[in-house]
């Protein structure tokens, strides 16, 4: 049976990206998406949802995504998912679910939040030296970042519950 792992996701930034590296000295950064859904209820009302994503992303990759977005940053990511599991401190299985990007691309222009939407002018990374390009018409296939072990649990930092508003 063939195998299909893509996903690609835009959205806003619930937070700033965070940096950090792994003992072999490789940069990681980690983020948050916000991806919001807009419909009509049966109702007639307009509706609208929003799905939290954690993602992750490695190398040079993650510097440039440190450096240059920043919390309601509108981004396209192109990544996979990755299934993490671990025990926390009171010996509770916890596991995660997140995107790893392989590229991404600047959405719409300057800092803030934009609606998430549109055809805003942009410029892509898909990890590697060199590589920045303007927006393509299409995001390319790339071979992105080597697997990176997932030992490492991540905290949730970020809560979903409680409220119906994106925090930005």
């Amino acid at each position: 049976m063939a195998n299909y792992n893509k996903v690609i996701l835009m959205g806003n930034l619930t937070r700033d990206p965070q940096l950090s590296y792994l003992p072999s000295q490789t940069p990681v950064v980690e983020l948050g998406l916000a991806v919001n859904r807009n419909w009509k209820g049966q109702d007639g009302q307009k509706r609208e949802e929003a799905c939290f994503v954690d993602c992750r992303a490695y190398g040079k990759q993650a510097e440039v995504m440190n450096q240059y977005l920043s919390k309601g940053r509108c981004v396209l990511i192109d990544g996979r998912l990755q299934f993490s599991s671990w025990e926390d401190k009171e010996g509770n299985k916890r596991s995660k679910l997140r995107v790893v990007v392989e590229n991404f691309q600047f959405v719409g222009g300057g800092q803030g939040g934009g609606q998430g939407g549109g055809q805003g002018g942009g410029q892509q990374y898909s990890g590697g030296p060199g590589r920045q390009q303007q927006a393509p018409t299409q995001v390319p296939a790339d071979q992105g970042p080597p697997a990176m072990p997932s030992d490492e649990p991540v905290p949730d930092d970020f809560s979903q519950g409680g409220g119906d508003e994106i925090p930005f």
